[in-house]
């Protein structure tokens, strides 16, 4: 019995030794490619978001809007009409599985320091919290993230916080 556990012991110790790797690798490629850096400026995006959402995405110019990549992400309310009353339910879930989970995480670490700042993201976050669950917030909170994604993308430019206007 002995044997089995140190035999499975040294594979654990091998298995996170290769992911430390793979952690070094995509954190490289994210300091060099131009736009996963870009990408990592935004809270809640890191080394493996950015490299992630650079591969899929591109430079974003299949999208017209940062709704559209937000909705082929699955992250937007799914609708039901009856009478031309619509009615929005949860969100739609279609999409890269993997990329909305490593978002909607990312949005999750995110939302703690945001809620705190004085910009307008923490302004509209403290608002939505007042009157909507937490998880709704995480989840409108990473559709707002691929919006911001695909106009850092689009535009080529570097995310900067918006400060709240003092009067």
């Amino acid at each position: 019995m002995a044997f089995l556990i140190k035999d499975m012991r040294l594979r654990w110790e091998e298995l996170d030794r290769r992911i430390a790797a793979f952690d070094a690798e995509f954190t490289a490629m994210a300091r060099t490619d131009v736009w996963a850096r870009r990408l990592t400026s935004i809270p809640g995006i890191g080394a493996l978001n950015a490299t992630a959402l650079v591969a899929a995405v591109g430079d974003g110019a299949t999208f017209d809007k940062g709704r559209d990549l937000a909705a082929w992400l699955g992250l937007v309310p799914r609708q039901a009409t009856t009478g031309g009353r619509p009615k929005l339910l949860g969100i739609t879930k279609r999409g890269s599985r993997y990329l909305r989970k490593m978002l909607i995480q990312g949005a999750r670490s995110a939302m703690p320091s945001l809620v705190k700042s004085d910009t307008a993201v923490g302004a509209w976050l403290r608002g939505l919290l007042a009157r909507a669950h937490p998880n709704v917030v995480v989840v409108a909170l990473a559709a707002k993230m691929a919006r911001t994604i695909w106009a850092l993308l689009r535009h080529g430019q570097t995310y900067s916080p918006v400060p709240l206007a003092t009067n």
